[in-house]
């Protein structure tokens, strides 16, 4: 059975940078702090707010939504049907969108191989 992915599962992933998301001032602090055109300040970034969340699925979600980005990255994807239905505390506009994503999907491998050390 061939695999179907939704872009809307990464944007839902990336749902914890929307100002939609619950009121918190400590994590606006956080996400306007960092650089996230920078790779470095992004993968930290990802560390302090999203590998929590993304620890929560399942694996089996986990690898779905691996398997997601992997997909829309091999398939040249722009992901403006994410950036463009986000609205986020980032201080400057993503310039790099694919480069964003391909920062995630290394941050994601890496929480996958952490947690299965555990």
């Amino acid at each position: 059975m061939k695999n179907s992915y939704d872009i809307w599962d990464i944007r839902s992933l990336l749902f914890v940078f929307d100002i939609e998301n619950t009121r918190d001032l400590k994590r606006e602090e956080i996400i306007v702090s960092k650089d996230v055109n920078d790779e470095n300040e992004l993968a930290e970034l990802f560390d302090l707010l999203l590998r929590p969340e993304f620890l929560i699925y399942s694996k089996k979600e986990r690898q779905l939504l691996i398997d997601t980005l992997v997909h829309f990255l091999d398939c040249g994807d722009s992901f403006d049907g994410v950036f463009s239905k986000i609205d986020t505390y980032f201080d400057d506009g993503v310039k790099d969108q694919r480069k964003f994503m391909e920062v995630l999907l290394s941050c994601l491998h890496r929480y996958q191989s952490e947690e299965g050390v555990k």
